[in-house]
């Protein structure tokens, strides 16, 4: 007598599904028909996969258009010049710069040893650097190191190739 190929199984979800256990090792069938028995079946699996997919990506467009809204008022408020540089890049290089600068502002005036007038030397450098690329490569970089990283950008930013920078 051979060991069956289909099993029906009743998921979690309420659905009962008959399987097609062929491709399997028939001694591997029965456990995997139990592991099977401890999850939804494949629809409602793939519809929470794609409402958790949609959910997140909702979620991450709010939050980029948060902190977009907030580049763009800190950018106008401190009189910041606009960037330059491909279409994708600008929304990126623009969080990047607030987030950056507002960094180097903590952890240099208010938490540091810098008074307002060190700070605005600084921020005429940070004018200086207008193309959004060199902002967003120096996104993992500590607000402490800025008045290093306008530097070495104003004597060796020469560009790229990269129409995307």
């Amino acid at each position: 007598m051979a060991v069956r190929t289909k099993w029906t199984v009743e998921h979690p979800c309420g659905h009962e599904v008959v399987h097609d256990l062929s491709d399997r090792p028939a001694d591997r069938r029965a456990g995997f028909a139990r592991w099977l028995a401890g999850r939804d079946c494949s629809g409602c699996w793939k519809a929470a996969r794609d409402e958790d997919s949609a959910g997140k990506e909702a979620w991450l467009a709010a939050k980029r258009a948060e902190e977009q809204q907030a580049a763009a008022e800190w950018a106008e408020q401190f009189d910041m010049p606009p960037l330059e540089g491909h279409d994708k890049a600008l929304d990126w290089g623009e969080r990047s710069r607030h987030q950056l600068v507002t960094a180097a502002y903590s952890a240099l005036v208010s938490e540091g040893t810098w008074d307002e007038a060190d700070w605005a030397v600084l921020e005429d450098k940070i004018r200086t650097v207008a193309r959004a690329g060199w902002w967003f490569d120096q996104r993992d970089s500590e607000g402490t190191d800025l008045p290093e990283l306008l530097d070495s950008a104003a004597s060796d930013d020469i560009g790229t190739e990269n129409p995307f920078r």
